[in-house]
């Protein structure tokens, strides 16, 4: 990996555990937490951090814990990829989702006319 071998990459921590919401008790009754955990988090030499997830396609307790999740930490660098060879290989997971929407719109209007 280049950026490791010229030193840029300092560390990668895979399946990087955060809380989202703590352990409670509600009447009486304990209340687990609700835990996240990201594919991998890397560390660069400028001290900065971006935290990855590879999603393939989004469910909703996925896209609520994402939500929770720029909630309890605003300042992450947090990204969701995903891999489309036929949109150029590793993209924004919100990129492929416009891209598929467009696709979606043009069908439509291509089998209206």
């Amino acid at each position: 990996m280049p950026q490791v071998e010229s030193g840029n990459i300092v560390n990668v921590e895979l399946q990087k555990p955060y809380i989202l919401q703590p352990k409670f008790t509600y009447k009486e009754k304990p209340i687990q937490p609700i835990k996240y955990v990201a594919d991998f988090l890397i560390r660069y030499k400028d001290g900065s951090e971006v935290l990855f997830d590879v999603k393939g396609m989004a469910d909703a307790t996925a896209k609520l814990k994402r939500k929770l999740f720029w909630y309890n930490y605003p300042d992450m660098d947090y990204r969701w990829v995903t891999r489309v060879q036929k949109y150029g290989g590793w993209l924004a997971y919100e990129d492929v989702e416009k891209i598929r929407k467009e696709n979606i719109k043009n069908k439509k209007m291509k089998d209206v006319s």
